[in-house]
């Protein structure tokens, strides 16, 4: 009784030292970006300019374009832009990359148009994608998912190759289905690829969107911070560029990371 009443006590004390420690972090980053407003307040009231508007001000603009919708329809915009593109992205770059990693004479073959392909500017794309194909949302889209794609491909071909054959070879022993073999042996070990092509991706593609917004399309983010620039209302630019940063955050931390973790939990319990 003594053991197990042991056992509960130090289950406890790990749960609420847990819970201390995941709090730590969020107690962390408020204080680091209470310090960041502050500087920033202080600044903008030593250096009093039309090109550094104070907090206050930002935030008066985010309220009035929430009040009028027009903040929530650009973000929603934007948001689908970069749903769609890191889907295309993330299925077209982890089939390739796996290929590749997989068959020798492949990648050989194909390395070079790699190489090309991660060394153009993204503007290039941007651009030609609209002369080839028109102002339209799918040569926006597919613009900045063949920006993404080259990334994915790199990174998931690296998991390829570190595949566990010996696995494989248990597979084929227990004759294991296709279907089987897949959830059980390839995406278990491709998973920490992923989630670092599927992180990096989300950062890199909502910045490219706002590239593609700003030269072909008629709303959206990108959008509206070329309307402010072209009057110099930084408010107005920061107003959104913040809007949008803070979705992006959330979708970090409330999607993207409980997501991997779920994901990688089997390496947790085997450890």
């Amino acid at each position: 009784m003594n053991v197990d009443e042991d056992a509960r006590a130090g289950l406890v004390s790990e749960r609420r030292g847990g819970g201390r420690g995941a709090l730590l972090p969020l107690a962390s980053t408020a204080a680091s970006l209470i310090g960041l407003l502050l500087v920033w307040s202080l600044v903008a009231e030593l250096w009093p300019s039309r090109a550094l508007p104070p907090p206050a001000a930002v935030w008066r603009v985010i309220v009035a374009e929430l009040i009028s919708g027009d903040l929530v329809y650009h973000l929603i915009m934007t948001l689908w832009r970069v749903a769609a593109a890191y889907v295309i992205a993330m299925v077209v770059g982890t089939v390739i990359g796996i290929l590749l990693g997989r068959r020798r004479r492949l990648n050989s073959f194909f390395d070079p148009w790699l190489v090309l392909f991660l060394n153009i500017p993204a503007l290039v794309i941007i651009v030609l994608a609209y002369i080839w194909f028109g102002l339209t949302e799918a040569a926006a889209i597919g613009a900045v998912a063949v920006n993404k794609i080259p990334n994915v491909v790199v990174t998931m071909r690296e998991g390829a190759r570190a595949l566990d054959d010996r696995f494989m070879e248990m597979a084929q022993v227990y004759r294991l289905t296709n279907l089987d073999r897949v959830r059980h042996i390839l995406v278990p070990q491709l998973q920490p690829y992923f989630a670092a092509a599927s992180r990096s991706g989300i950062a890199l593609i909502w910045k490219i969107v706002l590239v593609v917004e700003l030269l072909g399309r008629s709303n959206g983010v990108g959008f509206q911070i070329y309307l402010y620039f072209q009057i110099f209302d930084v408010a107005g630019i920061l107003a959104y560029t913040l809007a949008f940063v803070a979705i992006m955050l959330m979708i970090e931390l409330v999607v993207v990371q409980p997501v991997e973790q779920h994901a990688s939990r089997w390496r947790r319990r085997a450890a």
